[in-house]
């Protein structure tokens, strides 16, 4: 019986499979936590969804941001990009339903058991678990009860503090951008949504992880930033994202074994 966090999928079903055989997973005994960005840019988006939502208690997921967008697109609020390949899945004869399961799935996932927390993009400077929790909690039940409410409004880079923020749709932006978008950080806190690369690349910004270091935190897993390969210098906080769909790996780390798992993308 293990729990295993895997990064950003992307589409990239088949290489999930084989990452699945390499780790010998067993619906009855194992559970996979999804970081989020289940689909868009990859090749097989729905599979990647339907398989997902077959496992049912067997997975635990974060959405990403491709997930809202994907989400958003569904309700018109915004558009499709072509580059996100998500033709076959707004097609899907299951459509509604897998986008009804997807607006039930949290941002950040916490599990006491394992002393373990999960989260596509990271944890805001400003915040401490509790008040990530917190309002985490008030956008998820947002996305379960008024969806377009929250989406019309989820767009935008500011604020860039959470003290900053003054509405209540303001809030949910921030939570959302820290979640499910945030790489970069000022060296003071304010949110940085316009750079990305790698850390060496911006030494005038600070990676969000780096405030993480005098905080009482789970385990942190988390997603989206490709750039890192898999890498980040902070103890108790696991960057898995290694870029699956531009080429490179799809990685899952088992909480149990504290080992990583990796195969390389399909070669098309």
């Amino acid at each position: 019986m293990a729990t295993y966090v895997i990064g950003d999928l992307q589409g990239c079903f088949e290489p999930l499979q084989r990452l699945l055989q390499q780790i010998n997973f067993s619906t009855k005994d194992d559970t996979l936590w999804f970081c989020g960005d289940l689909i868009a840019r990859g090749p097989q988006s729905l599979e990647c969804l339907n398989f997902i939502y077959n496992l049912g208690s067997s997975a635990q997921v974060v959405l990403g941001n491709h997930d809202l967008h994907f989400i958003a697109c569904y309700y018109g609020i915004a558009e499709v990009k072509a580059k996100d390949k998500l033709q076959p899945l707004l097609q899907a004869n299951n459509l509604e339903t897998l986008v009804h399961w997807l607006r039930y799935q949290p941002l950040m996932h916490v599990c006491q058991q394992r002393n373990a927390m999960m989260v596509h993009a990271g944890l805001a400077p400003d915040w401490q678990l509790t008040e990530a929790l917190e309002m985490t909690q008030e956008v998820q039940t947002q996305l379960q009860q008024q969806p377009l409410n929250l989406l019309q409004n989820m767009y935008g880079n500011k604020p860039v503090r959470f003290a900053d923020a003054k509405t209540k749709e303001q809030r949910w932006r921030y939570t959302i951008n820290s979640c499910t978008r945030m790489r970069f950080c000022s060296k003071t806190g304010a949110l940085d949504l316009k750079h990305k690369g790698h850390p060496n690349d911006q030494p005038d910004l600070v990676p969000w992880y780096e405030f993480c270091r005098n905080k009482v935190l789970p385990q942190l897993f988390f997603g989206h930033w490709a750039a890192l390969n898999g890498f980040s210098p902070v103890d108790n906080v696991f960057a898995l994202d290694t870029g699956c769909v531009w080429g490179n790996s799809l990685t899952a780390y088992c909480i149990d074994s504290q080992k990583r798992f990796s195969v390389a993308a399909t070669v098309l």
